[in-house]
């Protein structure tokens, strides 16, 4: 008889195609409304004149967020927060929730009321949009590429200063994982931590493990390697390491990183390549049996979604 295994695959909502069934945590709203509020400072400034001189107090408008390209949203619980600072009035419906794909000129959400508020608003709002549905659709982009595999994808901490609660909320819609948030969550010791300690760096990496592990509360260890002999096979006789980063390596230092823990350790501890990912390489380095792939480029290099809003005039 088969054993019932859990699968996480594409499911379809009343929204659209989910990239992922599994439960997508929402950012902290706390953390996000002073970026909202700088953002809304920097562009309007002392005001719209031009929205002032062109559309009446009191006229009101609807109009429709279309997406331009293929991509997986992320940001309509954002957009209506921006709209509502605008002039409580306004008000968004979405009609593809986050974490969904949506095709060419498929319409994201509706937004209604005051129209000079709603055009003050339009840039902010298309800002914030387009960044996260970038990073949300390049991430998908890799976890895409890669199915089969066990790997998964995660980011690292290479964000917009100000932005990485939004941009790895992003990466989480497009189907990928999060990287330690800051330097409290985790400790990861790299080559630049313990490049004094020389060649006979067991003892005293070993007593580092100990110290982050017992002192500082974290929620894993990570250590850093540039080679598989005569460093990877002494790194994973340390006890106490959760994660092995694989820096910069090829395929077949890969496949003899993964041989040489599964038969040295079993699957513990995990294996996570990281360095020059490409999607034209992620599932040549996916095949190899690595656990975990980290990818800056979904956050760093993300280009902004092709979003717009088109109004449509109607009468109230």
């Amino acid at each position: 008889m088969k054993k019932n295994r859990k699968k996480t695959t594409k499911k379809k909502s009343k929204h659209g195609p989910v990239v992922y069934s599994r439960r997508i945590k929402k950012p902290d709203m706390k953390q996000i409304v002073p970026l909202i509020e700088l953002a809304i400072r920097e562009d309007f400034g002392k005001g719209d004149p031009t929205s002032e001189i062109t559309v009446g107090a009191d006229e009101m408008a609807r109009a429709s967020l279309v997406s331009r390209e293929e991509i997986v949203v992320c940001g309509m619980d954002i957009a209506a927060e921006i709209l509502k600072r605008y002039d409580p009035r306004l008000t968004l419906t979405p009609l593809v929730q986050d974490g969904c794909r949506a095709s060419v000129a498929q319409t994201l959400g509706i937004i209604e009321g005051p129209l000079r508020a709603m055009l003050s608003a339009e840039r902010v709002v298309l800002n914030f949009l387009q960044r996260l549905c970038g990073i949300s659709t390049m991430t998908w982009k890799f976890v895409n590429a890669i199915r089969g595999t066990k790997a998964k994808i995660y980011d690292t901490r290479k964000t917009i200063p100000g932005w990485r609660e939004l941009e790895k909320y992003a990466v989480r819609c497009g189907g990928g994982y999060n990287h330690r948030m800051n330097l409290g969550e985790a400790v990861m010791f790299k080559d630049n931590h313990f490049a004094e300690l020389g060649r006979r760096f067991v003892p005293r990496l070993s007593r580092m493990v100990k110290e982050a592990r017992e002192k500082y509360g974290i929620k894993w260890v990570a250590v850093e390697v540039d080679h598989v002999d005569n460093q990877l096979d002494h790194v994973l006789k340390i006890p106490g390491i959760d994660i092995i980063l694989l820096d910069n390596m090829g395929q077949w230092q890969l496949k003899h990183a993964v041989q040489m823990r599964d038969e040295m350790c079993g699957k513990r501890p995990l294996l996570e390549a990281s360095g020059g990912i490409t999607l034209n390489n992620v599932l040549t380095v996916a095949s190899c049996g690595v656990d975990r792939i980290a990818v800056g480029a979904i956050t760093h290099s993300a280009v902004a979604a092709d979003i717009g809003l088109d109004r449509d005039t109607i009468d109230y």
